[in-house]
């Protein structure tokens, strides 16, 4: 099995192809972590994992750079249903419009928008960085089995996910408000939170990640 980690020009891939190393060894499994930019390897991989660090557009437009990188990730996730795990930006993504610094389509895979943080209280800093209580929501999703509610993440973002469907919240944070923290539907999860920076918390969802048959 092959986790394709695109890599696009933006994230920390070291530490995120580190992070899955470590959970495959733990488990005692067998995949091949792979970071890669050449989009057959994603269109092949039996999961795909999307980072992403920095502004919505600027991620978009690196991935759109790649040849061929959009038709693999649409034939990969959509066509053939492999299991996507998109990370921060990577999530944002998902969504289908991203509003930081004007109006940018996302890849349109949930009814949702991504939106800048206006925490309720005047005092609570943006971006919204460091650790935070996980409430996960919806039951719990498969992802999630094992991490218990208040499981500390770690967090660096200024804008967040605006699900229209509340089915496709996985978890949120408090943070002068409710925050989106997790989002998926059928073969598809997000994670607004860094698991490759989350310690055993973010080990733990990798590795549910890696065993998940949706």
């Amino acid at each position: 099995m092959t986790v394709a980690i695109i890599d696009y020009g933006s994230g920390n891939l070291r530490s995120a192809a580190k992070a899955f190393e470590r959970a495959v060894a733990e488990a005692g499994m067998k995949d091949t972590v792979a970071v890669t930019d050449d989009a057959e390897t994603v269109r092949r991989a039996d999961r795909v994992v999307l980072p992403g660090v920095g502004a919505f557009a600027d991620c978009k437009h690196g991935l759109e750079a790649v040849p061929g990188m959009m038709e693999a990730i649409d034939e990969a996730v959509i066509d053939r249903g492999r299991p996507f795990l998109g990370i921060c930006v990577g999530m944002q993504l998902m969504a289908e419009v991203g509003r930081e610094h004007g109006e940018h389509a996302g890849f349109g895979w949930l009814p949702a928008e991504i939106v800048q943080i206006a925490p309720s209280d005047p005092s609570l800093k943006i971006p919204h960085m460091g650790w935070n209580e996980l409430r996960i929501s919806n039951g719990g999703h498969a992802v999630f089995a094992g991490i218990a509610e208040g499981a500390h993440a770690y967090f660096v973002h200024s804008y967040a996910a605006r699900c229209r469907d509340a089915d496709h919240l996985l978890a949120t944070v408090e943070y002068g408000g409710d925050i989106t923290a997790a989002v998926g539907r059928d073969n598809l999860v997000g994670t607004q939170f860094h698991p490759e920076k989350s310690q055993h918390t973010g080990l733990s969802l990798i590795t549910n990640f890696l065993k998940w048959k949706p």
